[in-house]
């Protein structure tokens, strides 16, 4: 296993690097097609509900929702909490889950009457601090719903993130989320698309070769892990 290095990378070659593993992932892996959701509301949903699940079962749980007509925000923050808890099961931790998705729709209500398209035109800042003024949405969270449900730029950071940024050098492995989050939007051109699919890239790097056991030899990251010896 490869062990965490400090950061060596000087910040004039910073910016490079990261566009250089970008470009790497996107040749080898291809364009990730990420978030997955036909709906922003359906977007902001999945985001909230595939905290500490993985994603099939969010799927699972969506699809509830859809049968049961009430993946609309609306519908769903009428809709009684045993029964939206219900229907999220598959999700895992439903009942907390539950309330988080009416904590979200809720505010949607009473502020914004029900209206993403409302909620989305605040700045990408000012969206953020209101999402995370919401009882049960974290930074990643509120950072997936900004990226993927509103479209504005928004770096999302993860535990693949830190697990691959620390492997290779970027940052310290305990490093918190702002410290990860900064680092690469300080160091990226301010675009969505480029934030959206950077994102993706590595949580599939992660998922497929950035194990507790990595398999840096298949890995598309390989040589600049080996740049840093």
């Amino acid at each position: 296993m490869q062990k965490s290095r400090k950061q060596t990378h000087k910040p004039a070659d910073e910016s490079a690097l990261l566009m250089a593993m970008y470009e790497e992932m996107l040749s080898a892996l291809g364009p990730r097609g990420w978030w997955p959701g036909k709906t922003r509301f359906e977007v902001c949903v999945g985001a909230i509900l595939t905290q500490n699940t993985a994603w099939r079962n969010v799927k699972k749980a969506i699809g509830n929702l859809k049968a049961a007509g009430v993946l609309d925000p609306k519908k769903m923050d009428t809709l009684d909490t045993g029964e939206l808890a219900r229907l999220i099961v598959p999700s895992g931790y439903y009942n907390i889950k539950a309330k988080r998705l009416k904590n979200f729709t809720g505010m949607l209500a009473d502020e914004f009457g029900g209206s993403l398209t409302k909620l989305f035109r605040l700045p990408a800042m000012e969206l953020r601090d209101k999402l995370l003024g919401v009882n049960g949405i974290g930074r990643e969270t509120a950072d997936s719903i900004v990226l993927y449900a509103a479209g504005k730029p928004m770096f999302v950071v993860d535990a693949y993130t830190r697990r691959i940024g620390s492997r290779h050098g970027l940052f310290p492995a305990d490093a918190d989320y702002e410290t990860m989050r900064q680092y690469f939007t300080d160091r990226l051109p301010e675009d969505t698309q480029l934030f959206n699919e950077y994102h993706a890239l590595i949580v599939c790097v992660g998922n497929r070769y950035c194990g507790t056991t990595p398999a840096c030899e298949e890995c598309p990251l390989l040589r600049f892990l080996h740049n840093n010896d």
